[in-house]
């Protein structure tokens, strides 16, 4: 892998998008604010839990596999924490694999399973490496309290200092 300034601040970014991925979402819901809300499509009360989060980083690991650089089924692995008014609320980590690499980009799926207080929750998204818009990823279910889950978790800043995450989550 080349060892100029630019891949240097790319591979650190990658490092740091992963770690965070992980991070943000591992505390989703593990502490928020919890809303009411009739769906229509449902007799029952849907349980809606707002949380704003910090996301730290914790470990990473880059593996890449064939070609060097960027090339299909290259892995991030990562994990973190999550932090809410200062205090860790949760743990966990996933991966992000590279499904195509193109002119446009290299785009990679991003899974990530997290540990809460009361159950776990899993997280799916496609990432385009190195886009600076917000990632949206989609809450695809959970076990526990949290068996059933739907929702969005949104992250700004990935991989930077400031990196935070909102999570809204229905169960």
């Amino acid at each position: 892998m080349p060892t100029d300034g630019n891949s240097t601040r790319h591979l650190t970014a990658r490092r740091l998008l992963a770690a965070s991925l992980a991070t943000a979402a591992i505390a989703i819901a593990a502490t928020g604010t919890a809303v009411g809300t009739a769906d229509a499509d449902t007799p029952r009360r849907a349980h809606v839990e707002v949380l704003e989060l910090e996301v730290h980083n914790g470990q990473y690991e880059a593996v890449d596999l064939g070609p060097a650089g960027p090339s299909l089924g290259d892995l991030d692995v990562y994990s973190g924490t999550t932090v809410k008014d200062g205090r860790t609320v949760g743990r966990g980590g996933g991966s992000c694999q590279v499904v195509q690499t193109d002119a446009a980009g290299t785009t990679a799926q991003c899974l990530l399973t997290m540990e809460v207080d009361g159950g776990s929750l899993t997280l799916q998204s496609l990432w385009t490496k190195g886009s600076t818009a917000p990632l949206d990823m989609a809450v695809t279910g959970g076990t526990g309290a949290y068996a059933g889950a739907r929702g969005t978790v949104r992250f700004w800043d990935i991989g930077t200092p400031n990196e935070r995450a909102r999570a809204e989550i229905r169960h």
